[in-house]
């Protein structure tokens, strides 16, 4: 049960992050899910274990559906988006 939550929450996360970085259209339903998904763990990496952010440090797209998670899965989605634009991945 937990893989599904972990995709509602990235996509969740990934759509909301594609339209703050204006890349909505060139993305489909399956990168957004991928970039919720690598988003929430980026942030977990970055801000939780990293900088030892309070509120990063325990979430995660897997540990569930609040509000923490789908804030720290934006914010890592909206880095990733930025990391991929600075690579040309994505325009």
């Amino acid at each position: 049960m937990s893989w599904i939550v972990a995709i509602l929450v990235g996509a969740l996360c990934g759509w909301i992050a594609s339209i703050v970085m204006r890349t909505d259209a060139q993305q489909g339903a399956l990168a957004n899910i991928i970039i919720g998904i690598v988003g929430a763990f980026l942030a977990r990496l970055i801000f939780g274990d990293l900088l030892g952010i309070g509120a990063a440090s325990g979430t995660a797209a897997s540990n569930g559906f609040s509000f923490w998670n789908i804030v720290w899965g934006i914010v890592g989605s909206v880095v990733l988006i930025a990391i991929l634009k600075a690579l040309r991945v994505l325009r």
